[in-house]
């Protein structure tokens, strides 16, 4: 990127400057933010969760779908009023937006004075202290276990991108666009990220990448997920522990991983398999092949591999060539398969993907109606599973007092992932006081569509809240780190 692309202004590098972040988008976008806030900590820049005092105010944006790439324009325009009414100076945008329409964002947003895409994340200091980076082509991107990086999610919980970039050539997706070819961390950055994030008292690491069953096999390593989460179990720490994979692709599902899954108390009894449709014409058209049958037997082998596990998968409605045949088929198989959670995304057209240039378009109102009518399917199983818990005696990750009322606090089950799936409300606290990162035992009493109420059962877990007491209150993770909030809108 030529340096005639950026709107420069004096530059702010002689200051301490307050920045304040956005993070839109799924986990893996939030890592980049909080990597990018990382390098800002480590060139002695202070972050703030508070627009109206950043001194410069950085987007990171999603585009992968029609409304991601809305709420992303929309939010841009939104801190940008903060330039006139704020103390803003400068307005970055980064991310996925970036990549797919930099000049159109330069061209059409004049109050964006810098923008950045995924894989020069190393220049967000320079961008935001107004200095021309040295310009150089960008190479793909991926952080290590070295990399300063500020975790903004609760104390308990974090993410880890053990993988970057996709080499699957789905029809329907533009992230190998531009986020890459597919390529691992190396085996031990990541353990000793985890290691570190065990050790200051995390109770819970979720594993992300575009696919993270294909983690290891550019490094030369078979079955390497299976590998990495047997290391991950090992790792000592001072209370229970869950470690969680997420985004698994179905033909990578091996019986040596379900083996591990289910030898490992550690090991989050869930998969997170996006399975996109059941019809074979369509799985083809999407270039995933498969068909119901195939998938309902990988259910049944995980099923019976790991006993108690949940599976979550999602559905895309609408396809190009998508029949009422296919719709109904899909509709059947989602009955049989009995998952635990279920997303239901309308298929948008992205004019960059294989599928932009398919015929058969199905029209805004079908696909509506399609997506209608499974969810509401999905909605009445989710609603009789949740229904078989009632009574039972669960493993609950406390998070923390609810939105929804001060009379009740939140928790989830194992197999509830953090923002994506439902939560389980505790309406009695038992013998103690609860505190947040404590995993404790609910007893079930209710159950809703999605989420779950009950009540707490055992003791305070003391060992675990006295460590976490005695623990510095901002954590340091790689080279300088500490914990906070993103900024939050809407």
């Amino acid at each position: 990127m030529a340096d005639h692309e950026h709107r420069w202004s004096a530059p702010l590098v002689f200051r301490k400057l307050k920045i304040g972040f956005v993070s839109l988008g799924c986990p893996k976008n939030l890592v980049d933010t909080e990597v990018m806030m990382g390098q800002l900590v480590n060139a002695g820049h202070e972050l703030t969760p508070q627009p109206g005092e950043a001194d410069v105010i950085v987007v990171n944006t999603c585009s992968f779908i029609d409304p991601a790439k809305q709420e992303s324009v929309d939010t841009i325009l939104e801190m940008a009023e903060y330039k006139k009414t704020g103390k803003a100076q400068r307005l970055l945008v980064a991310g996925c937006l970036v990549e797919r329409y930099r000049s159109e964002i330069q061209a059409n947003i004049p109050e964006v004075d810098a923008v950045l895409g995924t894989n020069e994340i190393e220049k967000i200091a320079a961008l935001c202290e107004g200095i021309a980076p040295r310009e150089l082509a960008p190479e793909p991107y991926l952080y290590h276990d070295l990399t300063a990086r500020v975790l903004t999610t609760p104390q308990h919980s974090a993410y880890i991108k053990i993988a970057e970039g996709c080499d699957h050539p789905c029809s329907f997706c533009v992230i190998p666009q531009f986020r890459g070819r597919f390529r691992s961390r190396r085996f031990e950055s990541v353990i000793s990220e985890a290691a570190r994030m065990f050790a200051m008292g995390v109770r819970e690491i979720n594993l992300i990448g575009q696919d993270t069953t294909y983690y290891g096999e550019d490094l030369g390593l078979k079955d390497g997920l299976a590998a990495l989460l047997a290391r991950l179990a090992e790792i000592p720490a001072p209370g229970a522990k869950w470690v969680r994979f997420l985004y698994a692709y179905p033909n990578k599902i091996t019986q040596k991983l379900l083996d591990t899954i289910a030898a490992h108390d550690s090991l989050v009894k869930y998969i997170d398999m996006p399975l996109q449709h059941a019809s074979a014409s369509v799985l083809k058209r999407m270039k995933r092949g498969a068909n119901a049958d195939i998938f309902l037997k990988l259910l049944e082998r995980i099923r019976a591999t790991i006993p108690g596990v949940a599976i979550r998968t999602s559905m895309i409605v609408g396809f190009p060539g998508e029949t009422d045949q296919d719709f109904e088929q899909l509709c059947q198989f989602v009955q049989a398969a009995q998952f635990d959670r279920l997303g239901v995304f309308s298929y948008s057209d992205e004019e960059t993907s294989g599928s932009y240039h398919l015929d058969g378009k199905v029209d805004r109102g079908t696909i509506y109606r399609r997506k209608r009518k499974l969810m509401a399917l999905q909605k009445r199983i989710s609603l009789a599973r949740n229904k078989r818990l009632i009574g039972a005696e669960v493993p609950v990750l406390i998070e923390g007092p609810s939105g929804e009322s001060e009379l009740l606090w939140e928790a989830r089950l194992a197999t509830q992932a953090p923002e994506i799936d439902g939560v389980c409300y505790v309406n009695d606290f038992g013998p103690g006081e609860a505190c947040a990162g404590e995993i404790r035992t609910l007893r079930v009493t209710g159950a809703h569509d999605y989420d779950l109420v009950g009540g707490l059962v055992d003791a305070p877990e003391r060992p675990y809240a006295a460590a976490r007491e005695s623990r510095n209150p901002f954590p340091i993770l790689g080279e300088t780190n500490s914990r906070m909030p993103s900024m939050q809108i809407g």
